[in-house]
């Protein structure tokens, strides 16, 4: 054992994080001894604080430390239209780039039958209540990632609302095959969301 038994278990906990690896482990348990105390103790008491407090909004699915996350409180966004989306993740992407002033739906997972997930095992029992039937301008832009699975989630929403008055759009297809919604750049999204195009009924049945 090169380290002491308690640094060593410091560096496997750094690496149970996604990317890193074991140099970069070392790196961030080692660099650790430098802080002061205070720092430590701070450190390690926020993330315990973010384990235990934060939780899914109960309009939306994103993730909060309130009962009701502050963009479904914001009374200046635009309650009809509604970008559904994959992950809280991909929430955090679309807020850095400041353009979005609608609101989400988490869905919290993507249908994968070969994978045992199903319509009710995501987050879909939520967003048919959110769209007010009597309104003419509701828009739902669908955010999924372009995968077999963000497909077919997407075409179960299309059809969940496909007698109802409400117009689906879908986010340009600039985005590379495959690639997660949280690994594209702030330019690329925005140009997605603008050029967003409606899900036609052609394509639907395709």
């Amino acid at each position: 054992m090169i380290y002491p038994e308690i640094l060593s278990d410091t560096i496997n906990s750094f690496k149970k994080l996604p990317g890193i690896g074991e140099k970069s482990a070392e790196r961030l348990a080692l660099s650790m001894l430098d802080l002061e105390e205070e720092d430590i103790e701070s450190f390690s008491e926020n993330i315990v604080k973010c384990k235990k407090k934060l939780h899914r909004c109960k309009i939306c699915g994103h993730l909060t430390d309130k009962e009701i996350c502050d963009i479904c409180n914001d009374e200046t966004r635009q309650n009809n239209l509604i970008c559904v989306v994959e992950d809280y993740k991909s929430v955090f992407m679309f807020e850095k780039s400041g353009t979005f002033r609608g609101k989400y739906h988490v869905l919290n997972g993507l249908i994968s039958p070969i994978d045992g997930i199903y319509p009710e095992d995501i987050n879909l029992g939520g967003l048919i209540s959110r769209i007010d039937p009597e309104s003419k301008n509701s828009e739902l832009i669908i955010a999924l990632k372009p995968s077999i699975e963000g497909e077919t989630t997407t075409l179960y929403i299309k059809k969940i609302f496909e007698n109802k008055n409400v117009k689906i759009s879908r986010l340009s297809y600039g985005i590379p095959m495959g690639v997660d919604i949280d690994y594209l750049d702030s330019i690329t999204l925005d140009r997605a969301l603008l050029d967003r195009k409606e899900i036609s009924d052609k394509e639907k049945n395709d």
